[in-house]
């Protein structure tokens, strides 16, 4: 489990990178266009702080036998996807309907963020 959070989340800190770099400098007309540079900015920001969260989780994962780390570290992943592809989506293409998925998003980083705690509260850590 813990090997499996640290390759998602190289990747999903990499893709962050990739899509923040490219909203900068390649996006910034059809941004400024469709009025979403906030929009994209906060989609970018959630992106990389779940990102690192991955890692978080890989890092509980190695201290905690629970399956709800797993998961948390599921939820989490599906959130930078619902959550952040949404708002991805909603900046560059001006698609109304993806603001209504944001919130499912959002809905999986609280469960994701509270199943952790939940273990790091009432399970004992390995050795």
């Amino acid at each position: 489990m813990t090997k499996q959070f640290i390759v998602w989340g190289s990747i999903v800190m990499a893709l962050g990178v990739a899509l923040g770099a490219f909203g900068a400098h390649g996006l910034e007309a059809t941004l400024t266009a469709n009025g979403r540079e906030d929009t994209f900015l906060t989609a970018s920001r959630y992106h990389l702080l779940h990102g690192l969260a991955l890692f978080i989780v890989a890092w509980l994962g190695s201290r905690y036998s629970d399956r709800r780390i797993t998961w948390a570290g599921y939820l989490i992943l599906a959130g930078i996807i619902l959550f952040s592809g949404s708002l991805y989506i909603l900046a560059i293409f001006n698609v109304g309907v993806m603001g209504a998925v944001a919130p499912l998003g959002g809905a999986a980083f609280i469960i994701g963020w509270l199943l952790l705690a939940w273990v790091a509260w009432k399970e004992p850590a390995k050795g």
